[in-house]
């Protein structure tokens, strides 16, 4: 990839990441911290043998509350190389994975094109999930066209100046519904095997976040209005207050058991029944793997 210049997500920096890095941080190449077996997924995701899940380093948002902030923020993680990637597929499928969970990829894409590519001529037959932000440059996501089984993106926000507060990205609400569009326009509407797992389609993930029910509740009608019953909604409760939030007005507070069952009850009137919700106690649930550069090198 000579004169590389990356565009590939919405920020577009034009930045040569062979010279210099960009907003991301990431390198020129692939940066992961950690590629294991997760439990922790959707159902339909993890299964009971877990997801093959690739943790990439750097991310094209800045979550003020981002619980990953070690390999997002911080970037901590490994150099390999695409042919160290292949290997990597290769393993987690012999452990057992029930797919290739591939988490916070964008800074990566072409190099993921390419691991892919090179691991399908060797036979290699899992799923692959491109799990995201959300927040994706729809051009880069036409790249992965015929590659990427399951998309799982992230709709954060229904408010620009939300985003742009909490997460420090412009356009957001457009960008991530046209990334959406583009997603379930590659996959088309769900399908799962005999075993009740997703094998095809669009899981969006929702983190409900204090005082924005509102907000969560307007995502929720507008992925009902758009998509009805052909993708998979994840509400989610799980966001816990990091540390350096603790003196932030909203963001210090957890999620009112309440106030997430009202937006359940939200979804339910709207008539979405393809969804998956989390119980009371989530909040204080581990949901942070260990990043130690587990099945990062041989």
């Amino acid at each position: 990839m000579s004169n590389f210049k990356c565009m590939l997500c919405p920020r577009e920096c034009k930045v040569d990441r062979q010279e210099k890095l960009g907003f991301c941080k990431a390198p020129y190449g692939v940066k992961i911290a950690r590629a294991a077996l997760h439990f922790d997924e959707e159902p339909s995701i993890s299964g009971t043998k877990g997801s093959g899940a690739i943790f990439f380093s750097c991310c094209t948002l800045r979550c003020l509350f981002c619980q990953n902030e070690k390999i997002s923020k911080n970037c901590f993680g490994q150099e390999i190389t695409v042919d160290r990637l292949v290997e990597i597929f290769f393993e987690l499928q012999q452990k057992g994975a029930q797919n290739i969970n591939l988490v916070s990829p964008t800074p990566y894409i072409p190099w993921i094109k390419e691991a892919i590519g090179k691991a399908k001529k060797k036979g290699f037959r899992l799923p692959f999930i491109y799990n995201t932000s959300g927040y994706e440059r729809k051009e880069s996501l036409k790249e992965l066209d015929g590659l990427i089984d399951i998309y799982m993106p992230d709709f954060k926000y229904i408010k620009d100046e939300t985003a742009l507060e909490f997460s420090k990205c412009s356009n957001y609400v457009t960008t991530v519904k046209e990334a959406i569009q583009e997603m379930f326009r590659q996959t088309g509407p769900n399908q799962f095997d005999e075993d009740g797992q997703m094998i095809k389609g669009v899981l969006v993930r929702h983190l409900v976040l204090p005082s924005l029910e509102e907000e969560s509740k307007a995502i929720l009608k507008y992925l009902w209005n758009t998509y009805h019953h052909q993708i998979y909604i994840s509400i989610m409760k799980q966001y816990t207050p990091i540390e350096s939030v603790k003196n932030h007005p909203i963001l210090k507070n957890k999620v009112d058991d309440k106030i997430y069952d009202e937006i359940v009850d939200e979804a339910i009137e709207l008539g979405i029944e393809n969804a998956y919700i989390q119980e009371n106690g989530s909040q204080d649930e581990c949901y942070i793997p260990s990043f130690n550069l587990e099945g990062v090198c041989k």
